[in-house]
């Protein structure tokens, strides 16, 4: 350990003004947002100093930091982040703030009296979290913040969400708490077998026997599946994006979710290699099952935000056929995927939340013709919609392109299938657009005083960064790239996995 405590400063200072901001007298509302806002700015900066201080070209993991906690079983507070970790939580970092500012007034939509500042305060205890997660290199205090972090965001659900917010809270905490209790005994299981310590680099080297593997991988994978969500452990997440103010859905969809295929790829893989190559075809059929499940239920939805949650589940499955195919290009694609999908989706649920806020109401039968009210918003959400269905030059096209040419050079038949998903993304989208912004005007619109107006200052400034990384990713995603694909590369090569040679002859090796 040296330097600068980059990564125990970013997971405390999130939780320092969690106290903060939840000391702050119920009477002041204004003054808990402001300062709410300023100190997720402050991790934002600190995010910034440490992407600088990262090297991509570096050691694997760095800026690795360990301080004892439990020293008779071998645990200690250890944080460390490699390309993959340090752009989940740049993801993290950006998207708290806008969260903020698009949720300035969400705590006193409820219609029931709820404190701001507890709000606030719940949503920076979850980002120290969420980050906390992913810097983490130890596998018990992994598991820890991966049943904390369940916490804020069970109370997020369910004091501040929608008319369902109670049963969407309470299914999402047992699924999550189910999934959780697995890994709980793969966690023993690990500590047992692994020569009594849970510190990732020592693990790294422990060896297990075929069957023993097995069961701890099928631990862990089933709490990550559910997390995730993948098929058929997808219930929840409709409940909980449907019923969760739009700026919660968006760090639940967006990053909350990506622990588990984030978890996959550190610690499943590397530990487990035998174990992952045995389920991966198992893991792709789940991936491509849900790909075109989802697709398909999305196509079917008239509430907004479900919808939106729907389509999440589809992304996830490309993620989970970028990860279980075993190729870099597709790794890094899912890897990329995990990171544009936190902004395409983001901003997608930020734009229907606006729009539904104005309604009164998530059902797609009730706008019609919105478009002719507020146009700016309107063109927003096609804006939106565009980037999930991975319009060519923006974000997400080059993440599933990645994953789609990555699978196809060992499994087409994968590649094909998951191919008819954007098919029907491109269904499922262009006709919510249609029938919610385009079209006849919906005479019962003109009555609905906040229709008339138009984005505000403040949500323009909450969407404009999100549409300009979309659009400078979507061309230039070399900076993302640089950092990521060395973890992929040293992830696979943990698996034994490798690329398969060219089957094209290349200019250099024709005679």
């Amino acid at each position: 350990m040296s330097g600068f405590p980059y990564l125990s400063v970013l997971t405390v200072a999130p939780a320092v003004g969690a106290a903060v901001v939840a000391l702050l007298p119920r009477s002041r509302p204004l003054l808990a947002r402001r300062v709410a806002l300023g100190w997720s700015l402050g991790v934002f900066v600190l995010l910034l100093a440490t992407w600088a201080a990262f090297d991509p070209g570096g050691d694997r993991f760095q800026l690795r930091e360990s301080y004892p906690w439990i020293p008779h079983w071998g645990v200690n507070f250890t944080f460390a982040v490699d390309g993959i970790a340090l752009v989940m939580v740049a993801l993290i970092a950006l998207l708290v703030p806008l969260v903020i500012l698009a949720s300035w007034h969400d705590a006193e939509k409820t219609g029931v009296k709820r404190s701001v500042p507890a709000f606030f305060a719940l949503i920076l205890a979850l980002q120290a979290t969420m980050i906390g997660v992913f810097v983490a290199a130890d596998v018990f205090l992994f598991y820890v913040f991966f049943e904390v972090m369940l916490v804020p965001m069970y109370f997020l659900i369910g004091s501040y969400g929608g008319a369902r917010r109670q049963y969407a809270a309470v299914k999402f905490f047992i699924y999550a708490l189910v999934g959780g209790l697995f890994m709980l005994a793969a966690v023993v299981g690990l500590w047992v077998l692994g020569g009594n310590t849970l510190d990732w680099e020592t693990l790294q080297g422990a060896e297990f026997t075929t069957t023993a593997g097995r069961w701890m991988f099928l631990g862990f994978f089933l709490a990550f599946a559910i997390k995730a969500p993948f098929f058929p452990f997808h219930t929840w997440l409709p409940d909980a994006g449907g019923a969760a103010p739009a700026g919660v859905a968006v760090l639940l969809v967006g990053v909350l979710d990506k622990v588990a295929t984030f978890g996959i790829l550190r610690y499943l893989l590397p530990l487990f290699p035998e174990a992952s190559q045995w389920f991966a075809p198992a893991a792709l059929t789940l991936a491509v099952i849900g790909i075109i499940y989802a697709a398909l239920l999305a196509v079917g939805q008239n509430d907004l935000k479900r919808l939106v949650a729907y389509t999440s589940i589809a992304h996830f499955g490309f993620i989970g056929v970028g990860i279980f195919v075993f190729t870099t290009q597709a790794g890094t694609g899912a890897v990329l995927y995990m990171f544009n999908h936190g902004l395409a989706t983001g901003l997608l649920f930020l734009v229907v939340g606006m729009l539904v806020a104005r309604r009164g109401s998530a059902l797609i039968s009730d706008f019609g013709g919105a478009g002719k009210m507020v146009p700016l918003l309107a063109g927003v959400l096609l804006f939106a919609g565009l980037a999930s269905l991975s319009l060519p030059g923006l974000a997400p096209f080059i993440s599933e392109f990645l994953v789609l040419v990555g699978a196809f050079t060992v499994n087409p038949a994968v590649a094909v299938i998951a191919t008819l998903g954007i098919v029907l993304a491109a269904a499922y989208v262009l006709w919510m657009i249609q029938r919610t912004t385009q079209g006849p005007l919906n005479p019962r619109l003109t009555d609905v005083g906040a229709m008339k107006r138009d984005m505000s200052l403040r949500e323009k400034v909450v969407v404009a960064p999100m549409v300009a990384l979309i659009i400078f990713f979507g061309f230039y995603p070399a900076p993302l790239i640089e950092v990521i694909n060395p973890a992929v590369e040293a992830t696979l090569a943990d698996v034994g996995a490798t690329d398969p040679a060219p089957t094209v002859a290349t200019t250099e090796s024709q005679p």
